[in-house]
């Protein structure tokens, strides 16, 4: 359990305790209504402490009611030389502010297993002890639908069971009470098996297990069994029972119990006992419901369902996304398996607006390159994505292993980025029976966080260079101005990245380092970042063992990046669990024939 699961349990709590208030509140306003529609609204109070909001919010949000182009977020592939701005969205909310572990979360889990456990005991003790005596009871010949036994374990009558309820009688109550009075009894329980009031009370005893350490809902037990009592008391007195001879009754029962032993197991001596016996004895039936009153539960049980479900479907992602035309076709499309070898260089072509031409490419390989990355991160959305990782999972061993190369005509003269992004999205759809999806679970990453001694950082001279706008190819920049260089380099190895924010650079930092990097820095600018440092098994991408001496390409002299980022930056990298998001395949086949 970390704090996201905890502010959503918090959600869910205010929002039913609202609900129960405002529950309270309706019954209040029909106080002077049949207590059946009382017990009615508090049931329903305690329904909603097991259907959270969110629920019926991502119900509606299945619903996509407009057809709109949506943007993936992306990130884009290891690149040896750019200059483009980093402009990934921001991950907000991904760790705490430390990178170390909260107790609390856990210590309250504890605290919520211990409650859970010692009420599921309490109610399975007495659950238990209620069940032996209707097993070992004897059975008694009564004018009922439903069997009868009598134990002298039970001090009042009551109804044991849900689906096959059975009568319970104290044993001898026949002599105790005369015909009149038992007939009544006998009526108030009959009454609770048409309603089925242990079934209720089965439900809403699950609630208070869980929901144990919760005030309202305890209140809200409370009130079902006041109401459900009060309720069977106007049905036996509408059925004809004389209102002093039903009093003495319950009075003669309930001097040996004056409580109901279990929730589930519904009795003539729960409630509150001087209430009851005065409203049975001012025999007051309850007035109906007006037609008006019937109108605004109605509305007020149709808000609290589709209000939630209405906000689902206003924020769905489709909803949501920025409404764009759908791309064009490709007129003509050819995919022919390549004989290039891996180790020669991939990608490239020659698209230009109306064309499309990959070069020889793979699917997808670990260094996080490929068509699929192009199409679903690089230029997902029409819009080139500089930087970061989207690692890809699933799909058969041939994807990593078999290049194509696809040149296609489109309809139109669409930019490169349309065809390279949203176009060869739907091509690789068709042509390879592909099926992805996004997928965020909780993994490894990298938390940037200010290193003891303070930053080290230098801040950007503001007109020394100027943000490259988000354009493929990228214009010229204005005359006597330069782009802000932001690049990886294989010499050295290096980053650099002028006038990056502490975010872009984490960004950046994913694209080398073998999990994502999240900013836990708080600190806010632009700054020159020039990082040299050698590489090792946490850079990857760049390492090759036994390769640096002969290539050139590691600075032997330089510190590893974690050791680079702490000496020349004043920052370090601690490892930390947090949400890692990932494209998965769920489905690809080899291309169809041209």
């Amino acid at each position: 359990m970390n704090a996201a699961y905890l502010s959503a349990v918090a959600n869910h709590l205010w929002q039913s305790t609202l609900f129960a208030g405002f529950a309270g509140l309706l019954t209040i306003a029909l106080r002077n209504n049949r207590a059946r529609v009382r017990h009615r609204v508090c049931l329903a109070a305690s329904c909603k402490f097991l259907i959270p909001v969110s629920l019926l919010v991502a119900l509606g949000g299945q619903v996509h009611w407009r057809t709109v182009q949506e943007s993936v977020p992306s990130n884009f592939s290891m690149v040896m030389e750019a200059g483009q701005r980093f402009a990934a969205p921001a991950i907000s909310g991904r760790l705490p502010a430390t990178s170390s572990p909260s107790a609390i979360p856990a210590v309250l889990l504890a605290i919520w297993a211990c409650g859970f456990a010692g009420i599921s005991c309490m109610w399975w003790v007495r659950w238990r002890r209620i069940q032996a005596a209707a097993r070992t009871g004897s059975p008694m010949q009564v004018a009922i639908p439903i069997p009868a036994v009598s134990s002298p374990a039970l001090a009042a009558p009551g109804v044991f069971g849900v689906f096959r309820p059975v009568m319970l009688l104290p044993e001898g109550i026949c002599e105790s009470l005369t015909l009149e009075q038992l007939q009544a009894l006998i009526a108030h329980e009959m009454c609770h098996v048409r309603y089925r009031d242990n079934l209720s009370g089965t439900f809403h005893m699950a609630v208070e297990t869980v929901f144990w350490f919760h005030p309202v809902v305890w209140w809200i037990g409370k009130r079902m069994v006041e109401e459900r009592e009060r309720a069977c008391d106007e049905e036996v007195l509408r059925l004809g029972s004389e209102p002093r001879v039903y009093a003495d009754a319950i009075l003669s029962v309930c001097k040996l119990c004056v409580e109901s032993p279990l929730g589930c197991v519904a009795g003539v001596a729960g409630s509150n006992l001087k209430k009851r016996i005065v409203a049975i004895m001012k025999n007051k039936d309850g007035v109906r419901l007006s037609g008006v009153k019937k109108m605004v539960l109605a509305v007020c049980g149709t808000v609290a369902v589709l209000l939630p479900i209405a906000i689902g479907i206003v924020n769905a992602p489709a909803i949501q996304a920025q409404a764009a035309p759908a791309p064009p076709n490709f007129l003509t499309a050819s995919i022919k398996p390549c004989e290039a070898k891996l180790n020669q260089l991939r990608g490239g072509g020659d698209s230009s607006p109306g064309k499309l031409s990959t070069g020889c490419d793979l699917l997808a390989d670990e260094a996080n390159l490929g068509l699929i990355q192009r199409a679903y991160v690089r230029f997902a959305g029409g819009h080139p994505h500089p930087f970061g990782v989207l690692p890809i999972k699933g799909g058969p061993a041939w994807i990593h292993s078999q290049m194509y190369e696809i040149n296609a005509k489109a309809e139109g003269l669409p930019s490169a980025e349309m065809m390279q992004g949203p176009m060869l999205q739907a091509l690789l759809e068709n042509r390879f029976k592909l099926r992805i999806r996004r997928e965020t679970r909780e993994g490894p990453v990298y938390a940037l966080m200010p290193a003891q001694g303070g930053s080290k950082l230098r801040l950007f001279t503001e007109g020394s260079c100027s943000q490259m706008p988000l354009m493929f190819p990228p214009p010229q920049p204005p005359p006597g101005q330069r782009y802000c260089r932001t690049m990886i380099s294989l010499q050295g190895p290096a980053v650099d990245a002028e006038g990056n924010t502490l975010g872009e650079f984490s960004k950046l930092l994913d694209v080398i380092l073998d999990r994502p990097v999240i900013d836990q820095t708080g600190i806010a600018g632009r700054f020159d970042i020039h990082l040299r440092f050698s590489a090792d098994e946490v850079t990857p991408r760049l390492y090759q063992p036994g390769a640096a001496a002969s290539t050139g390409n590691s600075d032997l002299t330089s510190p590893p990046i974690s050791a680079a980022i702490q000496q020349q930056l004043g920052l370090k990298l601690e490892p930390a669990k947090g949400p890692v998001e990932s494209l998965v395949i769920d489905h690809v086949e080899r291309p169809s024939e041209n």
